[in-house]
Parts: C-alpha cells; sequence; structure tokens
C-alpha cells in the first residue's frame, strides 16, 4: 500500500521544538514503513522524517500571520500535493483542513486526522465531505461530531525514545506552550502551595509575550520558581523523567495532550485538571490524577510516592505505545480500501478476507 500523508507546511517534521501534528506524522509514517508500507509524506523542505517527502515550500513559517485555515501557502500547498500524490497512492491521509475540497475531485479515499478543538465552522464544513473518513484522537473529540464515518485512534509514542527514570528528584515539571489556557500561572500557584519548586518548558509565542510578562515572569527566580525555556527531545528526557510529577493545569477541552504520555513513557506520574481528553489519558490512580482544582492538585503533589515508576510506564507501553497507533491507521487504510466501513469497534481492527467477501456480496 502506497500511503500520502500531508502535513501542514509550516512546520518540519518532525518539529525541531513545537509541532504537536508534525511529530504525530513523523511517528506514523516512520511506523507505516517498519511494518512495509510504501509512504510518502508532503512537507516542507527544512523536515527530515526518514521516509521519501516532497515539498514546494522549502523553507518553515511559524508562528504563522492571520488564520491557520485560510492561510494561502496551505492552500496551495494542499493542491500541490493531492495532485502529485493522486498519480501513484492508493489513500491520501489528510493533517489539516483545506485538503478536504479536493476529496470530490480525486478517486483515491482520504482519510483525515482531526487535530483541533471542536470549531462549529470546522463541523460544520467537514459534513460536506461524508465520504471522508475521520479520525479523530479522542473519544471527547469524537462525541461532539456528526460525521457519519468517524472513529478514534489515540496518539501513541516511539516509546525507546523516552527513558524510565526511578529515581526522581525534588521537582515539578510544567511543559507546553506559555499559555492561559495551557495553565502556566496555575502550575506556578501549585508549586508554591505544595511547597515543591517548579521547572517550565515551553515556547513563548509573540501572541502570549503579554501573559508570560504578566503571569510567569514576576515569579521566576531560578530557583523555586524556574524557566529553561524550550524542550527538545533530550530535555524533555531529562526534565520530565527526573520530576517528581508534571503538572497539567489545563484550561481549554484539548483534544489529546501529547506531553501527557510523554511523562507516563518516563515513568512520571501526571496531575491534570478535566478537560477535553484529560480522563481518557490519566488513569486516577494508576498514571496520575484527575483533580478537581488547584488546591486538590497541590495535595496530591505532597502523596506522589504511591506511584511506582515502572508501573507507569507499563501503563504508557500498553495504552500507548507507536506500535499500537500505526496499527491502527493500518488497518483503518486496508477496510477504507476495501470499501469497508470504519467504526469504532472496527478501527484497529485489521480487515479480513471474508469480510471483503461479505461486503461485495451485500453490495
Amino acid at each position: 500500500m502506497r500511503i500520502g500523508l500531508i502535513a501542514p507546511p509550516f512546520i518540519p517534521v518532525p518539529p525541531v521544538s513545537y509541532g504537536g501534528t508534525e511529530l504525530f506524522i513523523a511517528h506514523l509514517a516512520v511506523g507505516l514503513k517498519k511494518l512495509g508500507h510504501d509512504v510518502v509524506v508532503y512537507t516542507n523542505g527544512e523536515s527530515t522524517v526518514p521516509v521519501e517527502r516532497k515539498w514546494l515550500y522549502e523553507d518553515s513559517e511559524w508562528p504563522i500571520k492571520g488564520e491557520v485555515h485560510g492561510s494561502l501557502r496551505d492552500i496551495n500547498h494542499c493542491a500541490w500535493a493531492i495532485a502529485d500524490a493522486q498519480r501513484d497512492c492508493d489513500i491520501l491521509h489528510l493533517n489539516n483542513a483545506p485538503g478536504l475540497v479536493y476529496s470530490r475531485l480525486v478517486p483515491q479515499p482520504f482519510v483525515y486526522t482531526i487535530h483541533h478543538p471542536y470549531e462549529e465552522a470546522l463541523s460544520e464544513f467537514y459534513r460536506y465531505y461524508h465520504d471522508v473518513t475521520y479520525v479523530t484522537i479522542s473519544n471527547f473529540q469524537r462525541f461532539r461530531e456528526t460525521m457519519p464515518r468517524i472513529t478514534t485512534v489515540h496518539h501513541g509514542l516511539n516509546l525507546s525514545k523516552y527513558r524510565l527514570t526511578t529515581e526522581k528528584q525534588p521537582y515539578l515539571a510544567f511543559i507546553g506552550r506559555i499559555a492561559a489556557v495551557k495553565g502556566t500561572h496555575l502550575a506556578i500557584a501549585v508549586a508554591k502551595k505544595a511547597g515543591i519548586p517548579l521547572k517550565i518548558a515551553g515556547e513563548i509565542q509573540p501572541l502570549h509575550q503579554a501573559y508570560f510578562d504578566a503571569e510567569v515572569k514576576p515569579h521566576l527566580d531560578g530557583k523555586f520558581i524556574e524557566y529553561v525555556g524550550e524542550a527538545n527531545l533530550e530535555d524533555k528526557n531529562e526534565l520530565l523523567g527526573n520530576a517528581m510529577a508534571m503538572l497539567f493545569p489545563i484550561q481549554w477541552d484539548e483534544p489529546f495532550g501529547l506531553v501527557t504520555i510523554e511523562a507516563m513513557a518516563c515513568g512520571t506520574p501526571v496531575l491534570a485538571l478535566p478537560g477535553g481528553s484529560v480522563p481518557e489519558i490519566v488513569e486516577d490512580g494508576v498514571s496520575g490524577r484527575v483533580c478537581k482544582t488547584v488546591y486538590e492538585m497541590a495535595d496530591y503533589a505532597a502523596k506522589l510516592d504511591q506511584y511506582n515508576a515502572a508501573d507507569i510506564r507499563a501503563y504508557a507501553e500498553k495504552n500507548f505505545s507507536l506500535d499500537r497507533m500505526v496499527r491502527d491507521y493500518a488497518a483503518i487504510y486496508e477496510k477504507v480500501l476495501a470499501g469497508l466501513p470504519v467504526t469504532e469497534e472496527s478501527a484497529g481492527v485489521p480487515v479480513t478476507e471474508e469480510e471483503v467477501i461479505q461486503h461485495r456480496a451485500i453490495a
């Protein structure tokens, strides 16, 4: 099977620092190649994912100016990528909305992973393309959509890239964009209430500079509350692996917090507020705690000795491995190409010859 994975053109695949969607695409591409599939990634010229790569734009552009879904660069990139992919790809996997319009014009089937939170205008747009198979990254996200062909595949990680650290250091960690919706200021409040130092890592985008200056910077002393800059993979292994816990005081309905499973992969529990997909990812008492308030989060920060790093890592391996995610997507592609319906129950189940024969008989 030849699969065309179409990424947005703004950030390289894999990303140098920020870029959850691009990290997902890199992991999926490598995993599919490992399974023996022929994969081409449509991205930008700075990408280094070790599969076939094609691009229209040489350089990255992040952060972009204006609305991402209305970007002329993205529209142009999608049109070019799909025109190229339809020549020899069996299936096209989109990760950005503009490409959907071309599903009416080419014969190949489309799979589209929805990476963003619920937006009424986008959901209305999606409903016009009812032949596309949609994949949400959490059940919370899926339950808000009404497209007829839709299923959920949780993200997975290449766990070999993350080190299990059993000996923890006396600090808490926060990793994410420095923004009000990510709750950086609440992580600071938790650390102060718990009396445990906090290390903060993440990108400060121009849009959120004022927030950083007003809500975060005044608390930084380089000792108890410390900002360590952006974090690459090695930084994450160090910061998350050594932390007593990672704080995830999310203030919006995030579809899937990838950093939460990165922490678990390092054997570190997650203390989170219950936004979006959090209850699907964090299992109370096993991989962390879903807290109702900042006060409760601070209380649980003082009870972290109940967690076993190896057990948390095992939880991540069982539920959020890259192999599981890749198998789920490969099974979806097979069912779509066979003309079989994809449901929540069938999403990760490989297609069988009996199913194909039965479907053809009904048709």
